[in-house]
């Protein structure tokens, strides 16, 4: 499984990197518009959707996306849009999360179906956003979600012992989410020693003040926790493990992404109030 793992991770490395570090921002855009389309099909899978119906919602979702690119809405600015879904992440994290598993299968399916599309949607547009800050800017904030999720993991094994949310996904603790955190914290921190006037997430945060900076800090990483969450009650309510085998030894795109799909535009968000 390991060896699996490190030969997809590799090989999707070795087309993403040229793509993100590309000077112009379509290839990096057309590449993960094509993970929006898996994203989408995984999600129509997982509520229930018909093989044929998945494909098509899928590749409907990446159509849709690419007429909006090219119709120049990627030159838009999209600030109510991330100031609306700020408020949609919250209730979705408070409802969701507080509802379980019977509360979200009780949603009518079509719902279901329409705010997973959505946000996924709105996750490319901010990725690619992100992109069009600087290149910096996108990977501090990738950073932000992969540091707190590798903290996370081996400060759960190390000291883990209260359960976040057992319901939803037995093996996160409180002191893992905190270990997450304190990862970020150390990231910024090094981030911003060594570039403190540049563009990512973290110097534009510390532009608003330490005190902003370390309360958006600890949104973003409780957000990261929430999409995690979010995804693992989807699969739970579905009775699948994965979301898809699409990436052998990691599951599907959507597990991959879970946590990035509130972050994304969240820091567009909190950089653009």
């Amino acid at each position: 499984m390991l060896r699996q793992r490190v030969i997809t991770a590799v090989l999707l490395l070795a087309v993403l990197l040229p793509a993100l570090f590309y000077p112009s921002i379509e290839p990096f855009a057309a590449l993960t518009l094509l993970l929006i389309v898996a994203g989408g099909w995984e999600w129509a899978r997982l509520n229930g959707c018909r093989p044929h119906l998945s494909l098509a919602l899928g590749g409907g979702l990446g159509a849709v996306m690419a007429l909006f690119w090219l119709l120049g809405g990627l030159a838009l600015s999209l600030r109510p849009l991330w100031m609306a879904l700020g408020l949609v992440w919250v209730t979705l994290a408070f409802v969701m999360l507080r509802r379980g598993v019977p509360g979200w299968t009780a949603w009518p399916a079509g719902l279901r179906l329409l705010i997973g599309l959505v946000l996924i949607a709105c996750a490319w547009l901010a990725m690619v956003h992100a992109r069009l800050e600087g290149l910096g800017f996108l990977l501090s904030v990738l950073l932000l979600v992969w540091m707190a999720d590798v903290a996370a993991y081996f400060g759960g094994k190390a000291f883990g012992r209260r359960k976040l949310a057992p319901a939803i996904s037995p093996g996160k603790s409180w002191e893992g989410a905190a270990s997450g955190l304190l990862g970020v914290f150390l990231l910024a921190g090094g981030w911003l020693a060594v570039d403190a006037q540049g563009g990512s997430l973290y110097a534009r945060l510390w532009a608003f003040g330490p005190l902003i900076a370390v309360l958006s800090l600890v949104f973003l990483v409780a957000m990261s926790v929430v999409g995690d969450l979010v995804e693992s009650l989807v699969k739970r309510a579905a009775g699948a493990k994965d979301s898809s085998q699409l990436l052998p030894g990691h599951g599907g795109v959507l597990d991959r992404v879970d946590a990035l799909l509130p972050v994304l535009p969240l820091a567009m968000m909190l950089v653009t109030l």
